[in-house]
């Protein structure tokens, strides 16, 4: 079968609802780890905090800095109704787009104490786009009233809000939190770099996508979201330099994988700013990644795509029937894997 025709639900698997984890890891490193050896084709487990035992000094290790924002607020319609707003990105000139639940048939929305904010359009993503009256306002409604977004298979409320952001977080933008770097505390990035390895920092501003899983009956049909990225050069500079001595570059979470390899498409790795719709699947050829640190994903999802086609998806399914059978946790707020 081409790489082209691969149906969608051969990334298909069972999930037990009971093995969503519903609450953060507490310390955060104290998650399992599920060793992925690509060349034996075995797996192992561990807990988060040994992943020092797979860096070597000189390696690079890559973590998104995006801050979650609060982008979920609760409004009326003019007539009493009430709606739910997800704001996904800002769209310049004060517009956003955004998901609305129920769905509006128009006109004004009330925010808080009676922001008005006007529904302009329906896009073709099912999505939203607002008018705020300036950039300002929309930042502040969130700061003022937002409350940070969980994903849709999370359904007991957090007692502390910032376990859903990672101790990197610092450039304010995200849909959802880069959850393979939620297993990260102070400590541990002190002794990764106390170690020799080069820990640095891309800002990629995750989607709601990213909770979608493919409906298509292809995999190739399916349309991933454009997701905006920033790759600091002093990031670049340190990815090239280990490529040159012979080190790793490990990517935390495919968000960090979609960054580098979006940035290595014009066969010129660069630094820079831009919008990326890379959806990578099996044949997929990596460029710059060496090793994948993410958690466990959902059945049909893009992520699991992507990690299939970096360890191909017979290893990756055998692996996740390791984790079911010993009762790892999944998703977000789960146990982590290490693709070596």
């Amino acid at each position: 079968m081409s790489e082209s025709n691969l149906r969608t639900e051969l990334f298909n698997y069972h999930l037990p609802r009971e093995l969503i984890a519903q609450q953060p890891a507490t310390p955060r490193d104290s998650s399992r780890l599920l060793v992925m050896d690509r060349g034996s084709r075995e797996v192992s487990e561990t807990v988060f905090s040994a992943v020092i035992n797979w860096l070597e000094a000189g390696d690079v290790l890559v973590i998104n800095d995006t801050k979650v924002m609060k982008a979920r607020l609760f409004g009326k319609k003019p007539t009493g109704g009430k709606v739910e707003v997800f704001l996904l990105h800002s769209l310049g000139d004060s517009q956003w787009e955004a998901l609305l639940k129920p769905y509006p048939k128009g006109g004004i929305l009330l925010l808080g104490d009676g922001l008005r904010v006007q529904v302009l359009e329906k896009t073709e993503r099912s999505t939203f786009v607002l008018q705020f009256p300036s950039p300002e306002v929309a930042v502040e409604a969130m700061e003022k009233w937002g409350k940070t977004p969980l994903p849709p298979y999370i359904k007991e409320p957090l007692a502390d809000q910032d376990r859903y952001q990672t101790i990197q977080a610092k450039v304010p933008g995200s849909s959802a939190a880069p959850t393979a770097a939620l297993h990260y505390t102070p400590e541990l990035l002190q002794t990764v770099r106390d170690k020799g390895v080069h820990v640095v920092n891309f800002t990629l501003h995750m989607g709601v996508g990213s909770f979608r899983p493919i409906k298509t009956e292809y995999v190739a049909g399916h349309n991933l979201p454009s997701e905006f990225f920033h790759l600091p050069e002093e990031t670049v500079a340190a990815v090239q330099q280990a490529k040159r001595q012979g080190s790793r570059v490990v990517a935390c979470g495919t968000d960090a994988v979609r960054a580098l390899e979006s940035a290595a498409l014009t066969k010129e790795f660069r630094s820079g700013s831009g919008w990326t719709d890379l959806f990578i699947t099996p044949g997929y050829r990596f460029q710059v990644v060496d090793r994948i640190i993410t958690n466990l994903h959902l059945p049909c999802s893009s992520h699991l795509v992507l990690v299939s086609a970096f360890a191909s998806r017979e290893f990756v399914l055998q692996a996740y029937a390791y984790a079911i059978r010993e009762k790892f946790r999944f998703l977000s707020f789960g146990d982590a894997t290490l693709i070596i």
